[in-house]
């Protein structure tokens, strides 16, 4: 999820899922878990109510994990290897969505994974288990690439600095190990204070995203769930830093307003038709108790929205704030 590491002994605790449930109550029906994960939201939806849940996951890891709660739910638990772009393809006429975006804790805390800085592995990151690795694009993507990706995937403001480094630094051997890559990321950038990210959290990100291509799967995610909601059916997404909420927002937006009704400044524009209606404009976050309870949701925003019966819309990538490097522009 964020990027930062949890503790070894820190359970994994579904963020923002008390609100999610009263936001979506009463739940029923059947509902798609398109990040299960350690199965926290399925198992809540469950219990809240909901005759089925279908969990879906890129990474057979979570699906072997997951084979063993769920077994005593029978047919109200379905495990689905698959990706956020299809999941129309898995479900139709769903009563609910629930994405949970980015790594999970699961995944920080396994070092042979090779997604957290702060524990030495290969450098991997592929949520499932398969294609080019993050050592593969480290080791082979050109400077200016790897500067694109760092800055606008990762919000990077030393990315240039850091890209070169890089390129120097795999020219004498090449970099397969996380703690590799974040040593020449940290020697880059100042000492972090006490309280302050890790150095190296913002390019972890950005090439963590660009490996399972994260930005392309959301807004895929976001019209395949379009596509698969029955009207009156919920979607539920809970984000962990700006880049991907700004997209959730817009995407929201862009289904929900619908047209406006014009001003003595600017015509009316004409209506257009309603895809969602939101449960509320503004983004639900974690209270105090949550926060105290779960450090991990103090960046997590959740969005909820209802859809309609209106045939699903077009999406303008750019226009949701996506982040596009040179070969997607």
């Amino acid at each position: 999820m964020s990027a930062a590491a949890p503790s070894d002994d820190a359970p994994h605790i579904p963020v923002l899922i008390a609100p999610l449930i009263e936001a979506a109550s009463p739940v029923s029906g059947t509902w798609l878990d398109g990040t299960l994960g350690a199965g926290g939201y399925a198992r809540a939806l469950l219990a809240a109510g909901a005759g089925k849940v279908i969990g879906v996951d890129r990474d057979p890891a979570a699906l072997e994990m997951a084979a063993e709660w769920a077994a005593p739910f029978g047919d109200r638990v379905e495990l689905v290897e698959g990706v956020f772009s299809r999941l129309d393809d898995y479900a139709q006429g769903l009563d609910g969505i629930v994405l949970d975006l980015g790594v999970s804790s699961m995944q920080l805390d396994q070092a042979q994974r090779g997604f957290s800085f702060m524990r030495d592995g290969p450098l991997d990151m592929r949520m499932s288990q398969n294609g080019p690795t993050a050592a593969d694009l480290v080791n082979t993507a050109d400077e200016g690439a790897l500067a694109d990706i760092l800055y606008l995937y990762g919000e990077e403001r030393a990315s240039r600095r850091i890209a070169r480094a890089i390129v120097k630094k795999r020219a004498e051997v090449p970099i397969v190990s996380t703690l590799q890559l974040a040593e020449i990321v940290e020697k880059c950038l100042p000492r972090s204070k006490p309280g302050q990210a890790h150095p190296a959290t913002r390019s972890f990100q950005a090439i963590r995203i660009a490996v399972n291509d994260e930005y392309g799967e959301l807004i895929g995610g976001l019209e395949a769930a379009e596509r698969a909601l029955k009207p009156g059916g919920i979607l539920a997404v809970v984000t962990f830093h700006s880049i991907e909420d700004r997209m959730v927002k817009r995407f929201l937006q862009d289904r929900s307003d619908g047209g406006g009704g014009g001003s003595r400044h600017a015509p009316a524009e004409a209506a257009q038709p309603r895809q969602f209606t939101l449960k509320s404009r503004k983004a639900i976050t974690a209270d105090e108790a949550e926060l105290a309870a779960n450090p991990r949701s103090r960046s997590a925003k959740l969005r909820v929205a209802v859809r309609t019966a209106e045939a699903p819309g077009v999406t303008d990538r750019k226009a949701l704030g996506m982040p596009l490097l040179k070969g997607d522009r």
